[in-house]
């Protein structure tokens, strides 16, 4: 019998691709649509009260970093206990699309946090890091920013449940929690419709998508309407890549 060649080396079987686990994203698609629906009957408002209060700082956020961002100035945020809050910042005498980009980043600021929260879930090292920054930047914005009694208390305390469940929580309740807290973000547009759809904004003058119009020309309901197809897009398409295989 002929010995085998010392050079010979046994055919490696290539290992299957990994099984990307779809009954997470069925749940969290379900709790989407369930917030969704929830909002709207008598009483949901309780049932989701802290995403509402994070998603009014994201909204208020948006506007006040997007200043900052163009060479103004951020002054304040205030959020109250019925879930509204109002940031208030100075952007000068600035031209073109400036204020529009302000006013924008309000309610685009709950979607596009959701997204990043999605997409950060895809590996446990990059989710627990995600939360330490969300619950570390809550208390920062405390400290430079809030200037409302509720929101001094709110805003540190969810900061601290989210501290919490980066330094306590097991890896699948860490990458769960950071998927929904994404996912109640990017809702949070639908829950605030009639804002998007309104020219006004009650004491405070002229709604966001007011503001756009203004420095915009296109009518308010039209940017309205775009925010809100843009919210659920971002959501899509973050849990699509959040799930896809490697």
């Amino acid at each position: 019998m002929k010995e085998p060649s010392k050079n010979f080396k046994p055919l490696l079987t290539k290992e299957a691709p990994p099984v990307v686990e779809r009954m997470g994203l069925t749940w969290l698609v379900a709790a989407a649509i369930a917030t969704a629906l929830v909002w709207q009957i008598p009483g949901g408002d309780y049932i989701l009260y802290p995403f509402t209060i994070l998603a009014t700082w994201f909204h208020e956020m948006g506007h006040g970093l997007m200043a900052l961002l163009l060479g103004g100035q951020f002054q304040k945020l205030q959020i109250f206990s019925n879930g509204s809050g109002v940031a208030t910042y100075g952007i000068g005498p600035l031209l073109g699309p400036g204020p529009a980009m302000v006013a924008a980043a309000g309610p685009m600021g709950p979607p596009l946090a959701g997204a990043a929260l999605i997409l950060a879930s895809r590996s446990f090292r990059a989710a627990t890091l995600c939360l330490k920054i969300l619950g570390s930047f809550l208390l920062f914005s405390t400290l430079i920013w809030i200037r409302s009694w509720f929101g001094l208390v709110a805003i540190p305390l969810l900061g601290l449940i989210i501290l919490g469940i980066a330094l306590k929580a097991p890896r699948w309740a860490q990458g769960f929690a950071i998927q929904l807290l994404g996912v109640q973000a990017c809702v949070s547009t639908y829950h605030q419709l009639d804002y998007l759809f309104s020219s006004s904004a009650g004491p405070l003058g002229l709604s966001d998508t007011a503001q756009m119009q203004r420095y915009l020309l296109l009518p308010y309901w039209f940017w309205g309407g775009l925010m809100a197809i843009a919210s659920l897009v971002i959501l899509v398409q973050s849990l699509r890549v959040a799930y896809r295989s490697e």
